[in-house]
């Protein structure tokens, strides 16, 4: 799985850089079909600014998109990595929904 990194207008702590890494890594124990993330860190607002975190996945077929604003990047990446653990596991289950009615539709042939 490749990741991209891009932050948008800053140049952001290393820390913040690892966690939204790891974070999009532990994606992976989800479904293991992800073929390239993407990471897209931004704010808004120079004085009480809300932080933007927007992770892409592509997948065979398809891509699955989250995006989170918070007051903290690191709210921001876990909230849109939640949301795309739900996304992930809808995906597979019409993945397997697919192949259960072309392996019923075999074996009624046969």
């Amino acid at each position: 799985m490749n990741i991209t990194f891009t932050a948008r207008h800053f140049r952001p702590h290393p820390e913040i850089k690892q966690h939204a890494l790891d974070t999009v890594k532990k994606l992976y124990k989800f479904y293991d079909g992800i073929v390239t993330a993407n990471v897209i860190l931004s704010y808004e607002r120079a004085t009480n600014s809300v932080k933007t975190a927007e992770i892409n996945i592509h997948v065979y077929g398809g891509v699955l998109t989250a995006k989170e604003k918070s007051e903290d990047y690191h709210k921001s990446i876990d909230k849109a990595a939640e949301k795309l653990t739900l996304q992930l596991e809808k995906y597979k289950a019409k993945l397997r929904a697919k192949d259960k009615t072309r392996v019923r539709a075999i074996q009624d042939k046969v």
